[in-house]
Protein backbone atom coordinates (compact mmCIF):
# COMPACT_ATOMS: atom_id res chain seq x y z
CA UNK A 1 0.00 0.00 0.00
CA UNK A 2 0.99 3.09 -0.94
CA UNK A 3 1.04 6.26 1.78
CA UNK A 4 -2.01 8.07 -0.47
CA UNK A 5 -3.74 4.73 -0.57
CA UNK A 6 -3.36 4.38 3.39
CA UNK A 7 -3.92 8.30 3.92
CA UNK A 8 -7.03 7.35 2.14
CA UNK A 9 -8.50 4.77 3.91
CA UNK A 10 -7.96 6.27 7.04
CA UNK A 11 -9.89 9.17 5.95
CA UNK A 12 -12.72 6.80 4.37
CA UNK A 13 -13.02 5.08 7.62
CA UNK A 14 -13.08 8.87 9.17
CA UNK A 15 -9.93 7.68 11.42
CA UNK A 16 -8.29 10.76 10.64
CA UNK A 17 -9.44 13.06 13.23
CA UNK A 18 -8.73 16.72 13.85
CA UNK A 19 -9.26 18.39 16.95
CA UNK A 20 -7.57 18.72 20.66
CA UNK A 21 -6.60 15.47 21.78
CA UNK A 22 -4.77 13.66 25.09
CA UNK A 23 -2.36 10.83 23.35
CA UNK A 24 -1.69 8.07 25.64
CA UNK A 25 1.64 9.52 26.08
CA UNK A 26 0.09 12.29 27.62
CA UNK A 27 0.89 14.73 25.04
CA UNK A 28 -1.56 16.86 23.36
CA UNK A 29 -2.33 16.78 19.62
CA UNK A 30 -4.40 18.50 16.85
CA UNK A 31 -4.61 15.07 14.82
CA UNK A 32 -5.20 11.52 16.02
CA UNK A 33 -5.51 8.15 14.20
CA UNK A 34 -8.49 5.81 15.40
CA UNK A 35 -7.02 2.65 13.77
CA UNK A 36 -9.77 0.66 15.61
CA UNK A 37 -12.02 2.59 12.71
CA UNK A 38 -10.05 1.41 10.16
CA UNK A 39 -9.38 -2.41 11.81
CA UNK A 40 -13.18 -2.83 12.39
CA UNK A 41 -13.27 -4.18 8.71
CA UNK A 42 -11.69 -7.77 8.44
CA UNK A 43 -10.37 -6.97 4.83
CA UNK A 44 -9.03 -3.96 5.62
CA UNK A 45 -6.94 -5.58 8.83
CA UNK A 46 -6.13 -8.90 6.85
CA UNK A 47 -4.60 -5.98 4.01
CA UNK A 48 -2.73 -4.22 6.89
CA UNK A 49 -1.85 -7.23 8.91
CA UNK A 50 -0.61 -8.72 5.65
CA UNK A 51 1.22 -5.59 4.38
CA UNK A 52 3.62 -5.35 7.95
CA UNK A 53 3.87 -9.26 7.70
CA UNK A 54 5.66 -8.53 4.17
CA UNK A 55 8.02 -5.54 5.14
CA UNK A 56 8.83 -8.31 8.69
CA UNK A 57 8.99 -11.86 7.38
CA UNK A 58 12.86 -11.33 6.47
CA UNK A 59 13.42 -11.36 10.35
CA UNK A 60 11.79 -14.85 10.84
CA UNK A 61 9.50 -14.72 13.72
CA UNK A 62 8.06 -17.10 15.67
CA UNK A 63 5.07 -15.21 17.62
CA UNK A 64 3.46 -11.88 17.35
CA UNK A 65 3.64 -9.94 20.74
CA UNK A 66 1.33 -6.66 20.61
CA UNK A 67 0.81 -4.05 23.57
CA UNK A 68 -3.05 -4.17 24.50
CA UNK A 69 -5.53 -2.90 23.88
CA UNK A 70 -4.69 -1.24 20.86
CA UNK A 71 -2.52 -3.47 19.06
CA UNK A 72 -4.52 -6.76 19.11
CA UNK A 73 -6.77 -6.51 16.05
CA UNK A 74 -3.49 -5.94 14.23
CA UNK A 75 -0.91 -8.32 15.79
CA UNK A 76 -3.26 -11.06 15.24
CA UNK A 77 -3.57 -9.87 11.46
CA UNK A 78 0.31 -9.98 11.29
CA UNK A 79 0.48 -13.58 12.67
CA UNK A 80 -2.34 -14.81 10.93
CA UNK A 81 -0.03 -13.52 7.71
CA UNK A 82 3.21 -14.87 9.09
CA UNK A 83 1.65 -18.15 10.14
CA UNK A 84 2.62 -17.81 13.56
CA UNK A 85 1.40 -17.16 17.40
CA UNK A 86 -0.22 -13.84 17.93
CA UNK A 87 -0.61 -12.82 21.60
CA UNK A 88 -0.36 -9.78 23.66
CA UNK A 89 1.06 -8.25 26.98
CA UNK A 90 -1.58 -6.60 29.32
CA UNK A 91 -1.38 -3.82 32.04
CA UNK A 92 -1.08 -5.49 35.46
CA UNK A 93 -0.32 -2.70 38.08
CA UNK A 94 0.85 -0.13 35.39
CA UNK A 95 3.06 -2.57 33.75
CA UNK A 96 2.38 -4.65 30.23
CA UNK A 97 2.54 -8.35 31.64
CA UNK A 98 1.96 -11.61 29.67
CA UNK A 99 -0.95 -13.38 31.46
CA UNK A 100 -3.70 -15.44 30.48
CA UNK A 101 -1.72 -18.27 30.00
CA UNK A 102 0.79 -16.71 27.41
CA UNK A 103 4.44 -17.74 27.49
CA UNK A 104 6.90 -16.68 25.33
CA UNK A 105 10.92 -18.37 26.12
CA UNK A 106 14.19 -18.47 24.70
CA UNK A 107 13.47 -20.15 21.66
CA UNK A 108 10.58 -17.67 20.39
CA UNK A 109 11.60 -14.59 17.93
CA UNK A 110 9.21 -12.25 18.60
CA UNK A 111 8.11 -9.30 16.26
CA UNK A 112 6.68 -6.70 18.62
CA UNK A 113 3.00 -4.67 16.68
CA UNK A 114 1.30 -2.28 17.65
CA UNK A 115 -1.13 0.27 16.08
CA UNK A 116 0.15 3.63 16.18
CA UNK A 117 3.74 4.81 17.63
CA UNK A 118 3.93 8.22 19.03
CA UNK A 119 6.74 8.47 21.55
CA UNK A 120 7.25 4.13 21.26
CA UNK A 121 6.20 3.91 24.90
CA UNK A 122 4.12 1.16 24.66
CA UNK A 123 6.31 -0.70 22.20
CA UNK A 124 9.33 -0.54 24.34
CA UNK A 125 7.07 -1.63 27.42
CA UNK A 126 6.03 -4.82 25.30
CA UNK A 127 9.76 -5.09 24.21
CA UNK A 128 10.70 -5.20 27.71
CA UNK A 129 7.97 -7.92 28.35
CA UNK A 130 8.82 -10.18 25.36
CA UNK A 131 12.69 -10.15 26.84
CA UNK A 132 10.97 -10.69 30.22
CA UNK A 133 9.70 -13.99 29.66
CA UNK A 134 13.19 -15.37 28.35
CA UNK A 135 12.71 -14.32 23.96
CA UNK A 136 14.70 -13.02 21.82
CA UNK A 137 12.56 -9.36 19.80
CA UNK A 138 13.86 -9.68 16.34
CA UNK A 139 11.48 -6.39 15.57
CA UNK A 140 8.99 -3.88 15.63
CA UNK A 141 6.14 -2.95 13.82
CA UNK A 142 3.43 -0.46 13.34
CA UNK A 143 0.73 0.43 11.02
CA UNK A 144 1.23 4.47 11.46
CA UNK A 145 4.56 6.12 13.14
CA UNK A 146 3.47 9.24 13.96
CA UNK A 147 6.71 10.63 15.62
CA UNK A 148 8.69 13.62 14.43
CA UNK A 149 10.95 12.95 11.46
CA UNK A 150 14.06 12.79 14.38
CA UNK A 151 12.24 10.17 15.95
CA UNK A 152 10.45 8.45 13.47
CA UNK A 153 14.21 6.42 12.85
CA UNK A 154 13.46 4.61 16.38
CA UNK A 155 16.94 3.31 17.08
CA UNK A 156 15.51 3.91 20.27
CA UNK A 157 14.05 0.69 20.14
CA UNK A 158 17.12 -1.59 19.54
CA UNK A 159 15.43 -3.43 17.28
CA UNK A 160 14.60 -3.02 13.58
CA UNK A 161 11.22 -1.07 13.06
CA UNK A 162 9.36 -0.85 10.51
CA UNK A 163 5.60 1.17 9.86
CA UNK A 164 3.43 1.14 6.79
CA UNK A 165 2.53 5.23 7.00
CA UNK A 166 4.89 7.65 8.54
CA UNK A 167 3.00 10.85 9.50
CA UNK A 168 4.29 13.91 11.38
CA UNK A 169 1.13 15.30 13.48
CA UNK A 170 2.75 18.07 16.24
CA UNK A 171 2.52 16.90 19.37
CA UNK A 172 2.94 19.03 22.45
CA UNK A 173 3.40 18.74 26.50
CA UNK A 174 0.34 19.44 28.39
CA UNK A 175 2.21 22.67 30.19
CA UNK A 176 2.75 24.39 26.53
CA UNK A 177 0.04 22.95 24.46
CA UNK A 178 -0.93 26.12 22.19
CA UNK A 179 -4.83 23.95 21.77
CA UNK A 180 -4.88 24.26 26.09
CA UNK A 181 -4.14 28.20 25.65
CA UNK A 182 -6.94 28.62 23.47
CA UNK A 183 -9.06 27.06 26.27
CA UNK A 184 -10.07 23.99 24.00
CA UNK A 185 -11.17 20.58 25.96
CA UNK A 186 -8.77 17.53 25.13
CA UNK A 187 -10.13 14.51 24.93
CA UNK A 188 -8.98 10.95 25.36
CA UNK A 189 -10.13 8.75 22.18
CA UNK A 190 -7.55 5.76 22.56
CA UNK A 191 -7.56 2.57 25.19
CA UNK A 192 -5.92 3.79 27.88
CA UNK A 193 -7.98 6.19 30.33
Amino acid sequence: MTRDELLALFRKSGALLEGHFRLTSGLHSSGYLQCALVLQHPRQAEALGAAIAGQARGLSPTAVLSPALGGIVIGQEVGRALGVRALFAERVDGVLTLRRGFMLGETDRVLVVEDVMTTGGSTRETVDAARAAGARVVGAAAIVDRGAAAVSQRSDLGVPFTALLHIDLPTYEPGICPLCAQGLPAIKPGSRV
